[in-house]
């Protein structure tokens, strides 16, 4: 059953990327009134462009990381653009990819796709030139392994993370693997390979999206029931045993803060920091497994939100000090 829905989706693909410019039409009728503003944003919801942003921003983290003597404004400000242009691209194929599902959910129902504002060619059109044009910057401007970083991170999203979200509970876990790549990316922008400080930097961000992403799973478990996404770690949704891996996940934050220190790429005041934005993030998790509601996601969601700028910050003061 599982091959069926992902080669389904693969020859869905394969025919809206051939068929659609030259006859396919979209089942939503595109209103003569869409204003160039509208249309612009809605290129903007189809990158997906809250998340991109923390991508961008991630992928300049990363640089900045690596840069040090070498620093250079323009050359942050390329890295940013590269992530974000990537990102959009593969938020954008999977807008394309799940247009019928999002129909089906009140939090998509209204993206441009399913709404009628954009057509399915210019979507395409629009994820297959961005995705182009932030690889071709990473090898242009930085060197081919953070090209080739970034052509895994766009793939891997739209062509392995998008299918699994509807077959099993395991692609929140695939999902985080191109999750974590942009701080990788800025850094391995700068020196050219990975070595264990960019591996540090991917893990940190890489264990951040579990109690991120299963907190909006959580909150938002109806609606994705509703188009037959399993997104928490039981197939069977709101249950114990979700809460519990979302727990154990959360609580992994803390020692992982001592890993950097370790390794002696921090200092000790910095790995404190570290694991008290851990126990800070850990807090909803267990209030979340304590009593399963809503509520205690939420504040998970949000503590999420605080979680990543606060370890990047913390990173980044030995740039300062």
């Amino acid at each position: 059953m599982k091959l069926v829905v992902l080669s389904t989706f693969i020859a869905n693909f394969v025919s809206d990327l051939v068929f659609c410019p030259l006859f396919m039409q979209v089942k939503v009728p595109i209103s003569e009134k869409i204003t160039i503003s509208q249309k612009l944003k809605a290129y903007l919801v189809l990158g997906k462009y809250r998340l991109t942003m923390l991508v961008a921003i991630s992928a300049a983290f990363g640089y900045s990381m690596a840069a040090s003597s070498n620093f250079s404004w323009l050359l942050l400000s390329i890295m940013a653009l590269s992530g974000y242009l990537i990102t959009s691209g593969a938020g954008a194929l999977n807008q394309v990819f799940e247009r019928e599902w999002d129909a089906l959910m009140k939090r998509t129902r209204n993206r441009p796709i399913p709404a009628g504002v954009l057509s399915l060619k210019e979507s395409i059109i629009y994820a297959i030139l961005t995705g182009i044009a932030g690889v071709g910057l990473l090898g242009y401007y930085f060197n081919l392994p953070a090209a080739l970083l970034g052509v895994i991170g766009y793939l891997s999203y739209a062509f392995v993370y998008t299918p699994l979200k509807r077959i099993s509970p395991f692609s929140v876990f695939v999902g985080a693997i191109p999750g974590a790549l942009p701080p990788l990316i800025g850094y391995v922008g700068v020196i050219g390979h990975i070595d264990t400080f960019g591996l540090i930097l991917f893990a940190f961000q890489f264990f951040w999206q579990f109690p991120h992403f299963w907190a909006i799973a959580w909150v938002a478990h109806e609606d994705y029931s509703r188009a037959g996404f399993k997104m928490l770690p039981s197939a069977s949704g709101k249950t114990r045993f979700s809460v519990t891996v979302i727990m154990y996940y959360t609580l992994f934050t803390i020692p992982l803060a001592f890993l950097p220190y370790s390794f002696g790429f921090i200092s000790l005041w910095q790995a404190i920091l570290l694991g008290l934005w851990g126990g800070g993030l850990f807090i909803p998790a267990w209030r979340l497994y304590k009593n399963m509601e809503d509520a205690a996601a939420k504040k998970l969601m949000f503590a999420s939100f605080l979680y990543l700028p606060l370890i990047q910050l913390t990173f980044l003061f030995n740039l300062w000090l």
